[in-house]
């Protein structure tokens, strides 16, 4: 008579399916919180400025016509908010979870594989090892990244250069941003980190490690060379408005295009160009 298999064996042998609905979970939860406006008072569609309008442009906009009520309760919702601890928190989720949203779906194919060769060590009699703890450390990297984030802003937000709108009020820092982003996207170091993250079996193969530590340690690991290889692309947030759609959405296509188009390293390179070339008008047209 066959032994009957136990739930946790029921459950390995479904385990992609678990991961894939798992992951669909959290970034439709992400893109939820950040649609609805991550605690701004405000969804991110109010906080988009129109087609065709710089970002600080879009502050003005719902007050071209004297007496516009939305567009005084926009100006008011969106007035300068003390940095409280509790603030601080939460621009702090705001940042970490829409990197969820963001980065998640490029970083599923490394998840799926870890899952599946995880498996195969189950069967060979290693312990069995949660995917779960892989995608932590790598989403603990972006938590780092969102407290630098959270430190900045408070920085720009002091000086001035950061408007209500969570956008640059300075064509020079906006125009250095894209420039030293573009810099970047052309250098080497954001190409070896890219190299990784592309590569997900070579990953697997260059830095497996047993265990549930290890499956952090290798999260940690993935996470540090994907904010290696977006940190600076993700910085440029601070120049179109850290809650503005076209370029949290723009970002996103961009971050899957370069790490899972076939061609996604030249993508990279001719985004990269274009974006020292914005950057370069931009500070001519302001001379």
């Amino acid at each position: 008579m066959t032994a009957q298999p136990s739930a946790l064996e029921t459950v390995l042998r479904r385990d992609r399916t678990v991961v894939i609905a798992a992951l669909v979970a959290v970034i439709v939860a992400a893109w939820a919180y950040i649609l609805l406006g991550a605690g701004m008072g405000m969804t991110a569609f109010e906080m988009t400025p129109r087609l065709g309008t710089s970002p600080h442009e879009g502050m003005a906009l719902g007050s071209d016509a004297a007496g516009d009520a939305a567009g005084s309760g926009m100006m008011a919702a969106m007035a300068p908010m003390a940095w409280t601890p509790g603030y601080a928190v939460l621009i702090f989720f705001m940042w970490w979870i829409m990197m969820v949203a963001m980065m998640l779906p490029s970083a599923s194919p490394m998840i799926l594989l870890f899952a599946r060769f995880n498996r195969s060590q189950r069967e060979k009699g290693a312990p069995y090892v949660p995917t779960g703890v892989f995608a932590l450390g790598y989403l603990l990297v972006w938590a780092a990244f969102s407290q630098v984030a959270v430190a900045a802003q408070w920085g720009l937000e002091r000086s001035g250069l950061l408007s209500s709108m969570m956008a640059s009020t300075s064509v020079t820092l906006g125009a250095m941003l894209l420039i030293a982003a573009g810099l970047y996207q052309l250098s080497p170091l954001k190409y070896a980190c890219l190299k990784h993250c592309r590569s997900p079996l070579f990953f697997i193969s260059h830095h497996w490690r047993p265990g549930e530590w290890g499956a952090l340690r290798m999260g940690l690991e993935h996470g540090a060379f994907c904010t290696g290889c977006c940190w600076f692309l993700m910085a440029l947030l601070f120049y179109g408005g850290v809650m503005n759609l076209f370029w949290i959405i723009g970002l996103a296509l961009l971050v899957l295009l370069e790490k899972l188009a076939p061609a996604g390293h030249w993508v990279g390179w001719v985004v990269g160009l274009g974006l020292v070339a914005w950057g370069t008008a931009l500070l001519l047209l302001a001379a």
